[in-house]
C-alpha cells in the first residue's frame, strides 16, 4: 500500500460528499433541466470512478458487496457514451449505492492512512 493509495481513497470520499451537497434537496427532473449540475455530477462520478481503479485487488476482494468493475467501468461510460446515459441509472447509484460505498471507502481510508 501507498501513500497514493490513501489519496485516491480521499479522492473518492470527496467525490461522494460533493455528490451529495450538488444533489441534497433535487430530483431527477432538475437534473434534466439543469445541466450544469448534471455536468457536475458526473464529474464527480468519473473522478470516483477513476480512483476506484487505484484500490488494492486483495481490498476490493475482501468487500465483494461492491461492484468494483461497474464502479470502474462507469467513468468510461459516461466519457464515451454520454450520448446514451440513462438518467435514472446514475440517480440509482446516488440513491442506492453512494452508502455502501461510503461506509466502504471510509473503512479503506482508516486502513490506508500514513503514518504521521
Amino acid at each position: 500500500m501507498t501513500d497514493r493509495t490513501y489519496w485516491r481513497l480521499t479522492d473518492m470520499k470527496n467525490a461522494i460528499v460533493e455528490i451529495r451537497k450538488l444533489l441534497a434537496g433535487k430530483t431527477p427532473d432538475d437534473i434534466v433541466t439543469d445541466m450544469a449540475t448534471r455536468a457536475a455530477f458526473e464529474r464527480f462520478l468519473e473522478v470516483l470512478s477513476e480512483a476506484s481503479r487505484h484500490v488494492p485487488d486483495g481490498w476490493k476482494s475482501e468487500h465483494q458487496n461492491i461492484p468494483w468493475r461497474q464502479v470502474a467501468d462507469l467513468g468510461n461510460f459516461i466519457r464515451h457514451v454520454y450520448h446514451r446515459i440513462d438518467l435514472d441509472v446514475l440517480w440509482a447509484i446516488y440513491t442506492d449505492d453512494l452508502d455502501p460505498l461510503e461506509l466502504v471507502v471510509d473503512l479503506l481510508i482508516d486502513r490506508a492512512k500514513p503514518n504521521a
